[in-house]
């Protein structure tokens, strides 16, 4: 638990709370947490309501449901009641407005918990009635330790390069991260490197290397026929090789003004195929960025 919030806990004096941030950084462990710290078991089922977007939520269950348990004190003892609403993003406009209002009422005795992905789908209204906490996406010194005891814990066999490669993917998600670990550890005995991007669908670095050697190096009809094969072989997304080659442009030595054209090209690949269109004809539109690139590049020298 964040120490601010933990302050607040021990002190008695939590506020509404509005948790944001990517998936998987621990918004909805932290407030069960605290929820677990406020209320004995036995009391856990009266004094705490939480809805997640899956349950209805829409305007009259704000009215109903909710309404009816925030305004109900809570008999024989003082503190309050905690209503947790999880994915509050996906709240409609009306609801929203509607909760403000139930917030505002009943804050003698009840505190309500926002969890959120996006702040910007969160009315203003609210915003400004809860205490933010930003989630942001976890580094590696924090999931590593967290990895090694679930590694520990399940008897694992997983490589150093795994590790690096559960954290690469996982791009500070830790719920990806235990996912990817635990598909793997089922998929192979070992969790490696090569294991890891296999089982994720991911190219390895050292196809998109290959890839990266056809497109410079090779002509345009052979470098087609090796990347769709290897595409076919490896079941590729063209979306992933292009961010995976997307990193490679950075550190590959390029005069800049070839740099910038051959970047504008990729955006515009990335933006149709986002659009839904064929791979194959953005395939053939990546080589022929790159040819384009080596000639100029030749044509410089």
């Amino acid at each position: 638990i964040p120490s601010p919030v933990q302050r607040f806990i021990s002190e008695d004096r939590l506020p509404h709370l509005l948790l944001y941030g990517p998936p998987g950084t621990g918004k909805t462990s932290t407030i069960l947490a605290c929820a677990r710290q406020l209320y004995r078991e036995r009391e856990f089922g009266s004094m705490v309501l939480e809805l997640n977007a899956s349950d209805d939520r829409g305007i009259d269950i704000v009215r109903g449901p909710i309404l009816s348990f925030a305004s109900t004190r809570t008999i024989f003892k003082k503190g309050f009641k905690l209503v947790i609403l999880d994915e509050a993003d996906a709240m409609t406009q009306d609801a929203q407005n509607a909760l403000r209002r139930v917030i505002e009422k009943f804050t003698e005795n009840t505190r309500f918990c926002l969890i959120c992905n996006y702040l910007s789908k969160i009315i203003p209204a609210l915003q400004s009635r809860c205490t933010r906490f930003r989630f942001g996406p976890l580094t590696p010194e924090l999931m590593v330790p967290r990895l090694q005891h679930v590694i520990q814990e399940e008897g694992v066999d997983v490589t150093e390069d795994g590790m690096k490669a559960l954290v690469t993917l996982s791009s500070g998600d830790m719920r990806r991260a235990l996912n990817i670990l635990q598909s793997t550890a089922m998929a192979f005995r070992k969790v490696t490197e090569e294991n890891v991007y296999t089982c994720t669908g991911h190219p390895l670095k050292s196809d998109i290397s290959n890839i990266l050697d056809w497109m410079l190096n090779q002509d345009f009809s052979t470098a087609y026929r090796k990347i769709m094969e290897l595409k076919t072989l490896k079941g590729l997304a063209l979306q992933d090789i292009l961010t995976e080659i997307h990193l490679f442009v950075h550190r590959v030595d390029f005069p800049p003004s070839i740099r910038i054209q051959l970047l504008i090209k990729m955006a515009d690949i990335e933006y149709r195929l986002a659009a839904g269109t064929s791979e194959k004809i953005q395939l053939s539109s990546l080589i022929a960025a790159f040819q384009v690139t080596r000639d100029l590049i030749v044509a410089e020298a």
